[in-house]
């Protein structure tokens, strides 16, 4: 008997020409031909047969390949296909069993094959058979054929089941036994590349990088929704407002994933797969809860059941963790269910009424249940609840914004009516607060001046004395970014009077501005002890704001000490918190940071730390923090011996600030211009801006300048006394160096070696340096010629060595260092050691700091010194640096 076999069932599809080689997935296919099977399962349209159609045209392997469809549930109809399917690669059992397959009494499947197994024993080739489409097979004598042919596969062959979900096969047996190669979802999606390749080449749209990433994102590397959209993009000018508002609802996709996924499904899956959309995430118990009961009060079916069924028929169902408990769907996929379920399309009779608003307050009072406050209020505001979405904003103690959760409160907030607003006083509140932490700062008093009428006429209970209060902290946060001393104390103790006593995270802000207010005033101590308190209880009770607040004013103060290495942790501890992308607030800790490296000399960290502060500075509607930051750019510039750079910025900050009325940085920047005019040789200029901003280290500078240093020590003594007794660290250092400088001057030698030593004893704890090479010559002159306790040396040597890579002019003159020929060549090429050591000495460490380094006895490090020295030609460290730099050694 001749069977005919339909030609498509054994089709193998052949590779397109204009196919997207993926060759990190042929690699994979290629390894796991080591094993006796491979799995491609995930949904529909994600390349499995493509996929596996173009390995095979490059593996080298004879293959066969079976189609599958319902009928071949029947036993006896798969068999003849897959006897036909191999004996298309020669494998040939005759025509007599195939008549014993249409036989009524057929022999046992084991039987057949086993003669089949025997046939394929026999072949010298290697070969693989494909069983494509392998979900349509649920008849159990079918999944025990294939079950006794994997079990009993001899080694010549290798089969591939591509499937939309798992089979009902011994996989976790043959995965322990390293014989299964699984290609799942996660490997089928395309990536960026793979993704450029397909639109562009396959086909034929000319997108931009930024649209291909978008577009990769949207569809998730889903292949077929790469290739809906490409169809939907045809004949379009515009291509990435498409993109854009690409969703599931697009009829191509909306129409793809109804007919080739949820009308595959049973009615109770359609209506679980429509009613849990409304969740952005879902577990078992939570979509128990939104589903709730039927229309004949009886529970639906368990979650959990139905959510790992799901994972295992490959529905679009993406797992978040390890433990398979919180899932999500795929974006178009819930995009598409979201679209039925808004035009009231559902499966079960009796269930139509059941309303997207109604979904979404189940999903609410369980993440409120279940302590996911945020996820609760999401689901209230997508309700429409407004009273329940206020209540979870403000939280159990603790307002959601203050968590975090700035930008979802303050959308919800931008959208609401004005007279919901009213009806509600705490809401205008909350959105004041929400502009304030955002850097929307022209915006806050009016919607406090709203709160305010709205509880015009209110009673004033306990909760309306809390809301004044709470209002009068955000006017004191609001005078913080104008740097109103004298405003910020008046609303800090009105907010700290009204506010109720459990109010912790608003009255923990009130500390916090009261911190800052005495800091203006320049009472560090009061303002250290302040910012302690806001932060014992911000940090207690989880408000991350005010902890950022406090942590950034606590590291000024620590900077202001000369604790550099304390502050700078404070600064990136801000950053942590700060999030990515980080709040605006984040440019101060930059600009700490900025500040600190700089004084470190490490330029290039300055720099970056000191671009990323303007830049966020730049969020703000109205903050003097960008100035500021362009300030301590023209810092690094002038350092730098870019003098016109830095006066150009500096002109820029200044005609800024007078425009905005930011007159407290009108000083820092005058203290900048300053020594940009004595770099000019402009002395008159800078003598009078030092005067007239009252700035007296600047008036110093400018008398060293012109040689008077009786006025310099004039203006220096008062400076340092009250430094001392207020315990102003930076400014007693900056004061010590420039009178210790002006005493060497004028002959007083040991005033001088004093002085120094206890500047120096001030900046070693922090690693100063900057505040010894900005004052140039006269501070280089100082620390050579001075008489220093033998401690003080190593740290004298570090600062020398920054004197000696100086690139600026001033750094080159006044130097009575030998002086090398910079074209003259070395006699003798460094080793590679002494390369390394070398590298180490321009870092300013010590003999002792490079031993520890390189594990080196200290008389070892000192007689690869001498090396280094001898072929220098040099007698000196700072020599030595300047000498290699002049080679291109360092």
């Amino acid at each position: 008997m001749t069977i005919t076999i339909v030609d498509a069932k054994l089709y193998i599809p052949p590779a397109r020409s204009k196919a997207v080689v993926r060759p990190r997935l042929l690699e994979r296919l290629n390894e796991g031909l080591q094993g006796k099977l491979t799995i491609l399962s995930a949904a529909a349209g994600y390349g499995k047969t493509t996929l596996a159609s173009e390995w095979l045209s490059v593996c080298g392997r004879r293959a066969a390949w079976l189609s599958l469809d319902a009928g071949d549930n029947d036993p006896a109809r798969f068999l003849t296909y897959l006897f036909a399917a191999c004996r298309s690669i020669g494998v040939n059992l005759g025509e007599g069993v195939y008549a014993l397959l249409q036989s009524p009494q057929p022999p046992p499947i084991e039987s057949l094959l086993t003669a089949l197994l025997n046939e394929i024993s026999s072949e010298s080739e290697p070969s693989i058979l494909v069983l494509d489409d392998y979900h349509v097979i649920s008849a159990e004598p079918v999944n025990q054929a294939v079950i006794f042919l994997l079990e009993h596969l001899p080694p010549q062959m290798h089969l591939v089941i591509a499937t939309r979900e798992d089979p009902v096969l011994p996989l976790p047996r043959l995965r322990v036994r390293h014989q299964l190669t699984e290609l799942r979802a996660s490997d089928l999606r395309f990536n960026a590349s793979e993704a450029a390749e397909f639109l562009g080449r396959v086909m034929g749209l000319a997108l931009s990088a930024e649209d291909v990433m978008l577009l990769e994102s949207r569809t998730e590397g889903w292949v077929a929704g790469l290739q809906l959209a490409a169809l939907s993009m045809q004949g379009r000018n515009v291509t990435t407002g498409f993109i854009q508002s690409f969703t599931g609802s697009h009829k191509f996709v909306l129409d793809y994933l109804i007919e080739e996924v949820l009308q595959q499904q049973s009615t109770n899956i359609q209506a679980f797969l429509q009613f849990t959309s409304v969740l952005d995430r879902m577990c078992g118990p939570l979509c128990d809860a939104v589903l709730g009961e039927d229309s004949e009060g009886s529970p639906h079916s368990s979650g959990q059941r139905t959510l790992e069924y799901l994972e295992h028929a490959n529905l679009f169902l993406i797992p978040l963790d390890n433990e398979r408990r919180w899932y999500r769907y795929h974006h178009l996929f819930a995009d598409s269910l979201r679209e039925r379920l808004s035009q009231g399309i559902c499966p079960l009779k009796g269930e139509a009424e059941r309303t997207v608003s109604e979904l979404h307050i189940r999903a609410s009072k369980w993440y409120e249940d279940n302590g996911f406050e945020l996820e609760a209020f999401h689901h209230a505001a997508a309700a429409g609840d407004i009273k329940r979405a206020a209540r979870l904003i403000e939280g159990e103690g603790m307002p959601l914004l203050f968590r975090g959760a700035v930008t979802p409160v303050l959308n919800w907030l931008q959208a609401m009516p004005g007279e919901e607003l009213d009806a509600i006083p705490s809401l205008w509140v909350m959105y004041a607060s929400a502009l304030l932490m955002t850097g929307r700062l022209s915006g806050v008093e009016q919607k406090l001046q709203a709160a305010e009428q709205a509880l015009h006429g209110a009673v004033q209970d306990v909760k309306t004395r809390d809301l004044i209060g709470h209002i009068a902290s955000i006017r004191a946060t609001l005078a913080v970014s104008k740097h109103q001393a004298d405003l910020i104390v008046a609303e800090s103790r009105r907010a700290l009077e009204y506010l109720h006593p459990d109010n912790l995270p608003v009255r923990a802000a009130a500390a916090w501005t009261l911190g800052y207010a005495y800091q203006l005033q320049r009472e560090r101590g009061l303002a250290g002890a302040a910012y302690n308190d806001a932060l014992s209880v911000s940090k207690r009770i989880g408000h991350v704001m005010i902890t950022i607040m406090a942590t950034l004013g606590q590291g000024n103060i620590q900077e202001a000490g000369n604790q550099l290495p304390a502050a700078a942790g404070s600064y990136l501890r801000v950053l942590e918190w700060a999030g990515d992308p980080p709040l605006p607030v984040a440019c101060e800790a930059h600009l700490g940071l900025a500040r600190i490296y700089y004084e470190w000399n490490e330029w290039d960290t300055a720099m970056l730390h000191g671009q990323q502060s303007i830049l966020l500075a730049g969020q703000f509607e109205d903050s003097d923090r960008e100035v500021a930051g362009k300030v301590l750019l023209a810092r690094l510039k002038l350092a730098q011996g870019e003098v016109s750079e830095a006066a150009a910025i500096l002109e820029q900050a200044d005609h800024f600030a007078r425009r905005r009325h930011y007159w407290t940085q009108i000083p820092h920047i005058a203290a900048v211009q300053v020594p940009v005019m004595l770099h000019q040789g402009n002395l008159e200029a800078a003598a009078i801006l030092a005067e007239k901003h009252g700035l007296p280290l600047s008036q110093a500078k400018v008398n060293l300048a012109r040689g008077d240093t009786a006025a310099a020590l004039a203006v220096l003594e008062p400076v340092l006394r009250q430094a001392a007794v207020k315990g102003r660290q930076d400014e007693r250092l900056k004061g010590m160096i420039l009178y210790a400088a002006a005493l060497y001057k004028c002959g007083d030698q040991s005033g001088a070696a004093h002085t120094l030593a206890e500047a120096l004893r001030i900046a070693e704890p922090g690693g100063c340096i900057r505040s010894f090479v900005d004052e140039g010559p006269e501070a280089e002159r100082l620390l050579r010629g001075a008489e220093l306790p033998g401690e003080m040396l190593d740290y004298r040597n570090k600062l020398l060595v920054a004197f000696a890579v100086e690139t600026t002019p001033a750094s080159q003159t006044g130097s009575s260092r030998h002086q090398v020929q910079s074209d003259q060549p070395l006699f003798e090429n460094l080793s590679g050691r002494e390369l390394e050591i070398l590298k180490l000495i321009a870092q300013g460490l010590s003999n002792r700091e490079i031993g520890d380094r390189l594990f080196l006895a200290l008389s070892t490090v000192k007689g690869y010194n001498r090396n280094i020295f001898d072929k220098l030609q040099v007698s000196r460290r700072t020599e030595a640096i300047a000498r290699a730099r002049t080679l291109g050694l360092l």
